[in-house]
């Protein structure tokens, strides 16, 4: 990763950087894994369930120095440069919703309804973003769900429409921590995605900005995905970079 911070000159031109939040740990120092300090922005306790959906005033990180913290290598990039993926906690929010299944009908629902995807990927819940576009906008698989479940999924509905789209709602914080208790009815545990909706002021005032890149990324894989038909190929990482510079024409291509 220094290495490919280094080729982009990121000292000189110093970019935020929106990402998965497995590849913002790495850039941050942080350490692999369900640890127990994971969160950049405060000292958050992944392993203190009993607190993780009474608590919300968590300490703010101090620094991240290596040996602190769950800190392991020193930083490449500033924190302050850090873009919060909504995209991101989108796909979280959906992927433990459909987890959590105790409502057999829906889920069978979701297999006629996407019959491309994989069993493997209905099962753990992966969608992108138009697919959960889609099911969204489906009156019928709303009715299917009842109880806890329907409670979670208007909660997903909700959250997605009063904040990680372009526009939001004024009073979208207090909206936002009402509505996630649901996911504690569900029997979800709390993760480092439900965390981030504590921490409102990280966020860009235009959540659509990072929604876009992640749009773009998951239909790129998805390409991907359909042309090689779930092999692997050595092939898979340069036909994805010949992709990208297709992409623009006005790159300019070097022996």
């Amino acid at each position: 990763m220094q290495i490919l911070m280094e080729a982009i000159i990121y000292d000189k031109l110093k970019w935020q950087i929106c990402g998965d939040l497995k590849v913002i740990a790495l850039l941050l120092g942080l350490l692999q894994g369900f640890t127990k300090y994971c969160c950049f922005i405060c000292e958050w306790d992944s392993r203190a369930r009993s607190l993780h959906y009474s608590r919300k005033d968590w300490p703010p990180s101090k620094s991240l120095e290596p040996g602190i913290m769950n800190v392991e290598n020193q930083p490449l990039v500033e924190s302050s440069k850090i873009l919060l993926p909504s995209m991101h906690l989108k796909l979280g929010l959906m992927k433990d919703f459909v987890k959590a299944r105790n409502q057999e009908d829906a889920f069978t629902y979701l297999r006629v309804k996407f019959p491309r995807l994989s069993e493997a990927k209905v099962e753990e819940g992966i969608f992108i973003g138009p697919q959960i576009q889609d099911l969204i906008k489906d009156e019928y698989f709303d009715k299917l769900l009842q109880g806890d479940k329907k409670a979670a999924w208007d909660s997903l509905k909700f959250a997605i429409k009063v904040f990680l789209e372009n526009r939001r709602a004024q009073n979208y914080e207090e909206l936002l921590n009402n509505r996630l208790q649901s996911y504690q009815k569900l029997g979800c545990n709390m993760s480092l995605k439900y965390t981030s909706f504590t921490h409102i002021w990280f966020f860009p005032e235009n959540c659509a900005v990072s929604d876009e890149h992640g749009k773009c990324f998951h239909q790129e894989i998805s390409s991907i995905e359909k042309r090689y038909q779930g092999k692997w190929n050595c092939a898979i990482l340069a036909d994805c970079c010949w992709t990208l510079a297709r992409d623009v024409p006005t790159m300019e291509y070097k022996q």
